[in-house]
C-alpha cells in the first residue's frame, strides 16, 4: 500500500468507522497532505518509514521553518492528525511500533484569567440598581456570582433549596460535585430582596419551578439571559473591557489572593479539582505587584 493509499485508508476508516463530520474530515485530510508533501521533500518514501527523529523534525517545521509558521493550536491540530495516521499503520500492521507514541504538541502559553478591577466590579453592579423584577433579579444574580465565584451555568442550575441558610450556597460544580460558598452581606442582602420582591412575580408567569433565577417568563434563567444580563449592566456601567459571567468568577478568585487568600482556599472556593489550576490567578497577582512596585519604587527604573 503506498503512503498515500495508507492516508486514504485512514481517512476511510475516519469516515466510515469512526463517523467524523464532514469537516472534521476536511481538516484531517489538509493535514496529513502536508505531513505527506514534507515526507516526499525529504526523501522519505512513506509514513511508515518515519521515525521518531523526523517527526520532531516535522513538528520543528510547523513551528519554525515553514512559511509562515503555525500558531501553537494548529500545529496541535496537526500532530493530532498524523499520531492518529501513525496508530492506524500500527493497528493495521504495516508497522511494528508507533514511533508518534512520544510525539507530545508544543504547550500552549498559559492564558491569563481577565479580572476587572474591584472598582470596576462596583460600577457593574451598581449598574444593576432598579426596583423592576428583572432588575431586582439581574441585582441578585450578578452579585452572587462575585460572591461566590460559582460559574454561570453553577449560578442559573440553582433552586431555591441551595440557599443553604442565610450565608452559605450548595453549587454543584463538573461532574456533580458539591461544594459549600460563603455568600457575603451585599450579595444576601440583594437576595433578599429578589426573593421577596421580585421572584414571585416571576413566578406566576410560568409553570412552578423549584429554579432560584427565573426569566421574564417564569421558567428557569437561561444562560442567554445571564449573559444579556451581564452585558447590560457593562455597558450602562461605561466599562471598556470585555466583561462576562466568567469575569466575575476571575475577579472573584483574584481579588481573594490579592486580599491575602490561600491558593488551597480559593481553590476550594472555586471548586478546581487541582491546585495548580487555581495557581494562575497567583500569577495575575505577581503581575499587578510588580507594576505597583515598578511606579513606586525610587529605584525601580
Amino acid at each position: 500500500m503506498s503512503d498515500r493509499g495508507a492516508i486514504d485508508g485512514y481517512l476511510r476508516h475516519l469516515a466510515v468507522e469512526r463517523g467524523l463530520a464532514r469537516n472534521t474530515l476536511v481538516s484531517y485530510t489538509r493535514d496529513l497532505a502536508m505531513y505527506r508533501e514534507w515526507l516526499e521533500f525529504h526523501g522519505i518514501a512513506d509514513a511508515s518509514s518515519a521515525t521518531e527523529a523526523d517527526l520532531s523534525a516535522f513538528t520543528r517545521y510547523l513551528s519554525t521553518d515553514r512559511e509562515p509558521p503555525l500558531g501553537v493550536s494548529s500545529v496541535a491540530r496537526v500532530l493530532s492528525s498524523v499520531r492518529g495516521l501513525h496508530r492506524f499503520l500500527l493497528d493495521e500492521g504495516r508497522v511494528e511500533a508507533d514511533v508518534s507514541r512520544e510525539l507530545r504538541p508544543p504547550k500552549r502559553p498559559a492564558r491569563l484569567p481577565k479580572a476587572i478591577t474591584i472598582d470596576e466590579v462596583g460600577a457593574l453592579l451598581d449598574a444593576t440598581a432598579g426596583d423592576e423584577p428583572v432588575q431586582l433579579r439581574d441585582k441578585a444574580f450578578l452579585e452572587l456570582l462575585y460572591a461566590t465565584g460559582a460559574r454561570v451555568s453553577e449560578a442559573t442550575a440553582l433552586n431555591v433549596d441551595d440557599l443553604v441558610d442565610d450565608e452559605v450556597v450548595r453549587l454543584f460544580g463538573k461532574g456533580g460535585k458539591q461544594r459549600i460558598v460563603p455568600v457575603g452581606s451585599y450579595a444576601r442582602a440583594a437576595l433578599a430582596a429578589y426573593l421577596v420582591r421580585a421572584r414571585p412575580m416571576l413566578s406566576v408567569r410560568g409553570k412552578a419551578t423549584p429554579a432560584l433565577f427565573l426569566g421574564a417568563r417564569g421558567g428557569r434563567l437561561s444562560r442567554q439571559a445571564a449573559w444579556d444580563a451581564i452585558k447590560g449592566a457593562a455597558e450602562r456601567a461605561g466599562l471598556e473591557a470585555s466583561v462576562s459571567p466568567h469575569t466575575l468568577r476571575h475577579s472573584f478568585a483574584t481579588h481573594l489572593l490579592q486580599g491575602g487568600a490561600d491558593v488551597r482556599v480559593v481553590q476550594e472556593l472555586l471548586g478546581h479539582a487541582s491546585v495548580a489550576t487555581t495557581q494562575i490567578y497567583t500569577l495575575v497577582t505577581a503581575d499587578t505587584l510588580r507594576e505597583m512596585y515598578t511606579q513606586a519604587h525610587p529605584r525601580a527604573r
